[in-house]
């Protein structure tokens, strides 16, 4: 693949920041750390302009945070400066990483994303009578700087631009030389290129007939257990020589009829299901949002908002029957028409 030549005045252009500002401003104007860039807007916009051409702007400016969704993860979320640089280089790099990613990885890419990835699951066990599911171990922390770099630098090339790209890798480390903070979305985009090369691998086996991923989360499909296990020996050892990486133990190898759990689902040949997790989740924030609500602390357009967001994960599923359920046992104190 040809690359990309990128230059930071080309970064910094008023256009371009601009653009990246509207981005990462999208439904958090209400935070006052927003709320002042906007303020400023044409001060904010030079001043991160004129740091970028210097090669002096600030990076790796994150806060740090705990969630549990639905195990306990470490976020770090990049300042708002930080969030709007990130936007602008992903304005330029973003449609060279779409055009570098096989049309087997779900993850990060408009018009797929894990409902898609979901449902071309269901395709493929379908068709397919054996497959094999593996997943990383502690994926984002693992990453290593060193070969991140190299990769990107067979995409780009503009000597201050990669070393911008450096230093927003270099801004974070999990163990000295390794690591992305979950919640970048520059980490987001690199984290998914990475395994890229994992892609091309599945994707050219004699023996695999189908594959799919969702950023570390890979599945393929083989007509035979056997041809599943060899799969398997070689993508670990591809894995561990060429990115650093090790899978977790117990990969799953199964029959296709058996179904499998992906992307928050419990799919089947025949039908998809809600996760027990993924319905505890649901129930504890639809709690958590009417509480809110009876408190006065949202108002009842929020609550609706709310319950949409809630609803929309469940619609992939054939879950009607149990919300059903669940509203009779746990009726809603606000009444947004929801069958």
């Amino acid at each position: 693949m040809k690359r990309l030549a990128v230059s930071l005045g080309e970064l910094a252009s008023w256009d371009n920041l601009l653009l990246a500002t509207w981005k990462a401003a999208r439904g958090k104007r209400s935070r006052p750390q927003v709320q002042a860039f906007l303020a400023d807007l044409d001060g904010a916009l030079a001043r991160l302009a004129a740091g970028i051409l210097d090669g002096a702007v600030p990076v790796g400016r994150y806060r740090e945070f705990l969630i549990h969704d639905p195990k306990l993860r470490r976020i770090h979320a990049a300042c708002f400066e930080d969030r709007v640089l990130h936007h602008a280089i992903l304005n330029l790099v973003g449609p060279v990483f779409e055009r570098s990613l096989v049309d087997s990885s779900y993850a990060c890419r408009p018009g797929m994303g894990s409902h898609a990835a979901v449902l071309r699951a269901q395709q493929h066990l379908r068709r397919h009578a054996w497959f094999g599911q593996v997943d990383v171990a502690g994926y984002f922390p693992a990453i290593n700087h060193v070969t991140l770099k190299g990769l990107l630098a067979r995409c780009f090339k503009g000597g201050d631009f990669l070393a911008l790209l450096g230093r927003i890798i270099d801004g974070y480390e999990a163990v000295p030389g390794h690591g992305l903070p979950i919640g970048a979305l520059t980490s987001q985009h690199f984290a998914n290129h990475y395994l890229d090369g994992a892609d091309r691998l599945l994707r050219t086996h004699p023996a695999v007939c189908a594959h799919l991923r969702y950023m570390d989360d890979m599945l393929w499909w083989c007509a035979r257990r056997e041809d599943v296990r060899e799969v398997l020996a070689e993508l670990s050892a591809y894995l561990a020589a060429e990115r650093g990486l090790c899978l977790k133990p117990a990969p799953e190898i199964n029959r296709s009829s058996h179904g499998l759990r992906f992307c928050g689902y419990r799919i089947k040949p025949g039908t998809i299901r809600l996760t027990r997790r993924k319905q505890r989740r649901y129930r504890v924030l639809r709690t958590h949002w009417e509480a809110a609500w009876e408190r006065g602390e949202i108002d009842s357009p929020s609550l609706q908002r709310a319950y949409d967001a809630l609803l929309a994960p469940t619609l992939l599923a054939d879950a009607r029957v149990w919300r059903q359920h669940d509203l009779r046992i746990h009726p809603c104190l606000y009444d947004h028409g929801e069958g």
